[in-house]
């Protein structure tokens, strides 16, 4: 994540896009390797539910143009420097 990333909250996001942005994220890496495969909607639900409890959030790069969902955790520690 760039340091420039703008954080965009969730909840101001129409259903349907954030829809489409959270299995864009989830279907970006292409194949699932588990044992067992997990559907697509258990995962949206996942991430939903990340989103919700403030765990994960999403942030625009603009040098990319891209979305990502990051850990919030993660975005602390690179903004704390």
């Amino acid at each position: 994540m760039a340091d420039d990333s703008i954080p965009i909250p969730h909840a101001q996001l129409h259903p349907e896009t954030l829809r489409a942005l959270v299995e864009e994220f989830i279907t970006r890496e292409g194949t699932d390797y588990g044992e067992v495969e997990t559907p697509l909607e258990k995962k949206v639900e996942a991430i939903m539910k990340q989103l919700r409890a403030g765990k994960v959030a999403i942030f625009f790069d603009p040098s990319t143009e891209t979305c990502n969902i990051v850990p919030v955790e993660e975005w602390k520690k690179k903004t704390v420097r």
